[in-house]
């Protein structure tokens, strides 16, 4: 007998990375919109930014697909003069650009928009309200988040790490794109620095995570073999079916598994496949659809054995729109749609109930500390 098909969408979805306060303070997009006046009021807008007209996250669309908590980012990167990727030009301006990210998502704290979960129990608090909550009510729920720091370029000192910690700061990937101060992160290549090392120290005697999530190669291995702490990777797909230093090799991938960690997939289509030109290729010319994912998801399983390491990490509005995701994605809700494709695969109600958020919440009742 065949399994039956689980059509039902999950009442919860946790989503390990969204760049919120990004689109906010430097896309200017005010997330309580709908995502149609967003959409409407962006065709009047002409400042070069990718995605204008196309955004795919807002707090109404977010409630709708169920993404009760997620993994909210400060992100500002530090860059040499004469870098050539975008930046700012001192690290305490990259420092008082976080400070600014975090300043949005207290007032929308205030506003009841959102709520911050800084312990275990405060996210189990809040996912069963969400699990409880008819769609009506979750309508009206704050949406939880979890702070984390994409890039560390912004950390002064000790005392600005340790700041951040009191202000809930639970995750940290060293390094974003290219050199930073503490390593090499995509499209680069070299071990952490001097700097890299201490601040592993930091972060393990601080209980903070290490999100090994754009480090280069050099970077990963020699993050994994000094850092004792827990590890996830909040949005990276699989190497062998998206060849890209962006993505993990099947021996990065194991490494995970052994240090029990969780690997959120990522629906930026240029880290769905093999042969993507960025700002020149379409989803259409890869005939690409959400249904992708599931190859990256199977890939994972059948590494680790079990359904146990991937999670969500969506990414979505990380600097793109719909012209760079799979071409049935008009919204973060669409993600809920993915329970058919994944039944169809012989997944259970129970499987895909881990992968939208099992999995990242098992990982933070062990190592979400106090």
């Amino acid at each position: 007998m065949e399994p039956a098909t689980v059509t039902q969408s999950p009442r919860l979805i946790f989503d390990c990375h969204l760049d919120i306060s990004m689109n906010a303070q430097d896309f200017n997009r005010d997330q309580r919109w709908t995502q149609e006046r967003i959409r409407r009021y962006e065709l009047t807008v002409r400042d070069g930014i990718a995605g204008r007209g196309s955004n795919t996250v807002c707090f109404p669309e977010m409630r709708r697909g169920r993404f009760g908590i997620c993994v909210a980012t400060q992100i500002s990167r530090y860059v040499a003069p004469f870098g050539r990727l975008p930046g700012w030009r001192s690290p305490e301006q990259a420092w008082a650009h976080t400070q600014g990210q975090l300043a949005y998502y207290r007032v929308m704290e205030e506003c009841g928009e959102m709520v911050q979960l800084r312990t275990w129990n405060d996210v189990e608090a809040h996912a069963s309200k969400w699990l409880k909550a008819s769609d009506c009510e979750a309508a009206t729920l704050p949406i939880g988040y979890l702070l984390s720091l994409e890039g560390a370029d912004s950390i002064l000192s000790w005392r600005h790490l340790e700041k951040s910690r009191a202000d809930g700061l639970v995750a940290i990937g060293p390094v974003h794109y290219g050199p930073g101060i503490y390593g090499h992160g995509t499209d680069d290549s070299g071990p952490l620095t001097a700097k890299g090392v201490d601040l592993l120290r930091e972060m393990e005697r601080l209980g903070i995570i290490l999100d090994v999530t754009h480090l280069c190669d050099e970077s990963f291995w020699d993050a994994l073999k000094r850092f004792q702490g827990p590890v996830w990777a909040s949005h990276s797909n699989c190497r062998v079916l998206s060849h890209w230093n962006r993505q993990f090799t099947d021996d990065q991938i194991r490494a995970l598994i052994e240090r029990d960690a969780v690997i959120g997939m990522a629906f930026d289509a240029i880290m769905m496949v093999h042969g993507w030109t960025h700002l020149r290729s379409k989803p259409q010319d890869f005939n690409l659809k959400l249904e992708k994912i599931c190859e990256h998801i199977d890939h994972i399983c059948q590494l680790a054995g079990n359904v146990k390491h991937v999670g969500i990490g969506t990414d979505l509005d990380g600097g793109y729109g719909t012209e760079q995701t799979p071409m049935d994605l008009d919204s973060i809700a669409d993600i809920a749609t993915l329970t058919g494709p994944l039944s169809s695969r012989g997944y259970s109600a129970t499987d895909i109930d881990l992968i939208f958020h099992g999995n990242f919440l098992r990982f933070l009742k062990k190592n979400l500390s106090a």
